[in-house]
């Protein structure tokens, strides 16, 4: 794993922000990382990051201690936090050459990753433009730019993609899954669209403690009731179906009803014998299940 998180406790007083939180994040695989407002995710990217001290676990980034040597750490993380933090009054080529000698890179290096971030960021026609000139989200890009310029193992976006235009939010999506290629990311963010269309991990903290953590595949399959959506020319009765399961009307009136079923193939076969029975024209007989966003509010309630 090239993260791995232990137990790990952050105490603000009398209020536990983190309690014995773990997860582990691999190489090539996004991780989505979930919760309400206030439930631990910042506090918890910022240990990861060194921002934060932590009261106690682990955190195991490549085979290193993060808690006992950030600083041997650092390198190896690239983070954006949720407040983009940049200098307006510095041009684009500026800051991140400015951001790469933080990072101790200098000379050919550093031209190199610099041309390569303005490269893939699209921020290269920008360049020379302040970036308190720039839109939200040229200077959303300028803080990935400077996040990645020192080509980190670790990537953690927290919020990269609020306030984003629909065209911005589907460029930035790109970007990311183009780096994720190659390393490990965790991306932080309230848009359950985004995590289903981009990540593949998912872990959902809320008041402090771990509430899921699996693929997203996994989430989203297991121990779920499947729901048939059954539309007919004709009007239908609730009754006739009870017998497969926990049945209402659906959006179409008494033309369409949903049945929540246990075994999806034997129901089917048994609705359409049933509909062949009372000579009823099939319209649609389709399945569906619960997507994220309402997964996440039945586990965080």
């Amino acid at each position: 794993m090239s993260l791995e998180v232990s137990l790990l406790c952050k105490n603000y007083g009398s209020q536990k922000a983190l309690d014995e939180v773990s997860f582990t994040a691999k190489p090539g695989r996004i991780l989505g990382f979930l919760g309400p407002n206030g439930a631990g995710k910042s506090t918890t990217m910022k240990i990861i990051t060194g921002y934060v001290p932590a009261d106690g676990g682990q955190v195991n980034v490549l085979g290193e201690d993060a808690l006992l040597h950030p600083k041997k750490i650092a390198p190896l993380i690239g983070y954006l936090p949720e407040k983009n933090p940049l200098y307006s009054e510095m041009y684009v080529r500026e800051f991140l050459t400015f951001a790469g000698g933080v990072y101790g890179l200098s000379g050919a290096k550093l031209k190199s990753r610099l041309g390569e971030m303005l490269e893939k960021t699209g921020l290269w026609p920008e360049q020379h433009k302040k970036i308190g000139q720039l839109s939200k989200g040229y200077q959303q890009r300028v803080g990935l730019a400077k996040a990645l310029i020192h080509d980190p193992k670790v990537v953690i976006l927290d919020e990269p993609t609020t306030g984003l235009d629909p065209n911005q939010l589907a460029d930035i999506r790109k970007l990311i899954q183009d780096v994720a290629q190659d390393k490990t990311l965790i991306l932080s963010t309230h848009i359950m669209q985004e995590v289903e269309a981009i990540c593949k991990d998912v872990v959902i903290i809320n008041k402090g403690k771990i509430l899921a953590a699996d693929s997203l595949e996994n989430l989203q399959t297991t121990n779920q009731e499947i729901q048939l959506v059954l539309e007919t020319e004709e009007e239908l009765d609730l009754a006739w179906f009870e017998q497969f399961g926990q049945v209402h009307y659906g959006q179409k009136g008494k033309r369409e009803i949903r049945i929540q079923v246990e075994n999806a193939i034997q129901a089917r076969k048994a609705i359409l014998t049933l509909l062949q029975e009372r000579d009823l024209s099939l319209v649609n007989l389709g399945q569906s299940r619960k997507n994220l966003e309402e997964l996440f509010r039945e586990i965080t309630k």
